[in-house]
């Protein structure tokens, strides 16, 4: 069974999401972390993907301190996102309260670095981050570079040297309720089915995400849906 991750995005100190690939169209919610967090647990989730806006706007890990204290007060596994670019930023969001870190610009722009933590930090620690543009090609840096990598390939180079987990993300449908694409998420399950992929963007409704479940994801990731009430805590208990 499809595991329902809920995401918490930080961002100037409030959750916020964001409508398009452009961080300047955010939109604010006035609601707290931890009281998400719990509710979350709450109704059956037990894991979350939080995102550190702020860390990845400046390339540098910034909201450690909410992920410790999400840490401190559920029993939620977390797994970080937003500007891990150091071995340092992997290490301050362990400590902090961390599982698993999700890292994406630097598995593009620099490879051999994101091989080093599979090494030092475990593949099943380290998430590769895989962010899609509409032309197939991967983004980097907070998605405003087109590395002109192609996804399969760079896919098929961290597995052949030992990724575990890749979030896939389709850049075009983030946000936006269109729901996901399933014709790149059903070719990532026929080329690679050996690797677990947690899939983010575009869903919208349950039967998204049960459609998702029959294609083999082992993972979602939902959050505008639920913030705009598409989906609530008692559709989603079905998937905890």
């Amino acid at each position: 069974m499809i595991q329902v991750i809920p995401s918490i995005t930080i961002a100037n100190n409030k959750v916020a999401i964001l409508g398009t690939a452009d961080f300047a169209n955010a939109r604010y919610y006035d609601l707290s972390p931890l009281d998400l967090a719990l509710a979350f647990q709450e109704a059956g989730a037990k894991r979350i993907h939080l995102v550190d806006l702020d860390g990845a706007r400046a390339q540098t890990v910034i909201n450690y301190q909410v992920l410790q204290v999400l840490k401190g007060h559920t029993d939620l596994s977390i797994n970080f996102s937003g500007g891990v670019r150091t071995d340092g930023g992997v290490q301050l969001a362990l400590e902090h309260g961390a599982s698993t870190v999700t890292a994406a610009t630097i598995a593009a722009d620099h490879p051999e670095v994101f091989n080093s933590w599979l090494m030092t930090f475990t593949r099943n620690t380290m998430v590769l981050g895989v962010d899609v543009l509409a032309d197939g090609r991967v983004a980097s840096r907070g998605w405003k570079t087109n590395t002109g990598i192609v996804w399969q390939d760079m896919v098929a180079y961290f597995r052949d040297r030992g990724v575990r987990y890749v979030k896939l993300t389709d850049v075009s449908r983030d946000g936006v309720m269109e729901g996901p694409n399933f014709d790149r998420i059903k070719e990532f399950r026929d080329q690679f089915p050996t690797l677990e992929l947690m899939v983010s963007g575009g869903v919208r409704s349950v039967e998204d995400i049960s459609k998702l479940n029959d294609l083999g994801v082992g993972s979602v990731i939902i959050a505008r849906a639920f913030y705009e009430d598409k989906l609530n805590l008692d559709d989603l208990k079905a998937f905890w």
